[in-house]
């Protein structure tokens, strides 16, 4: 079923169609890899284990990053200026500021 008309979804309903068409799901034989074409062979439970497990160790922050988080507020126009250059705004005011730290004193 396609239609997300309530009528249609309701008379498609009384006929016996469902959402999913299970009955059509379950008719279908299982994919049997032929042999030719190596990209589309299907993974082995250990290979797909093995994509699992490396996807979870690159979650979250990289290891050992000398950064630390903090909250500190700025002018609007100036967030905006970083902002404006897309994705990487905070990396672009990191540069910027370590720029900045090459010729004045910090104190």
């Amino acid at each position: 079923m396609t239609s997300n008309e309530p009528n249609k979804m309701r008379a498609a309903l009384k006929r016996g169609e469902s959402k999913t068409d299970a009955a059509k799901v379950r008719g279908k034989a299982p994919y049997v890899w032929d042999g030719k074409n190596e990209d589309e062979r299907p993974m082995s439970r250990e290979e797909m284990q093995a994509g699992i497990e490396a996807y979870r160790r690159q979650r979250g922050r990289p290891a050992g990053s000398d950064k630390e988080s903090t909250t500190i507020r700025f002018d609007r126009d100036v967030l905006a200026a970083f902002r404006a250059g897309g994705p990487g705004w905070q990396t672009r005011m990191n540069a910027a500021l370590r720029d900045w730290l090459k010729t004045h004193s910090p104190v």
